[in-house]
């Protein structure tokens, strides 16, 4: 049976993150999410490591993927 949850409006962003594609339910979201923690998918050192880009590119210190491209000569 189906029920509605209340999320925060920076909880909601943070699912987004997680979607595949656009149309993704935000039941498959969470069971991803809830899936990958019970199996134990990542390291302690990945899940730091993703804490730390997530925190540089929400400070700015991310390069657009325009211009990693073009520094390593691929075209898109």
């Amino acid at each position: 049976m189906p029920t509605t949850i209340q999320v925060k409006d920076n909880t909601l962003e943070r699912l987004k993150f997680f979607k595949n594609y656009s149309k993704e339910s935000y039941d498959e979201v969470i069971n991803k999410v809830l899936n990958n923690l019970e199996e134990g998918q990542l390291s302690d050192e990945v899940e730091r490591d993703i804490k730390i880009g997530l925190r540089e590119i929400k400070e700015g210190k991310g390069q657009p993927l325009e211009d990693v491209t073009e520094e390593m000569g691929i075209k898109l």
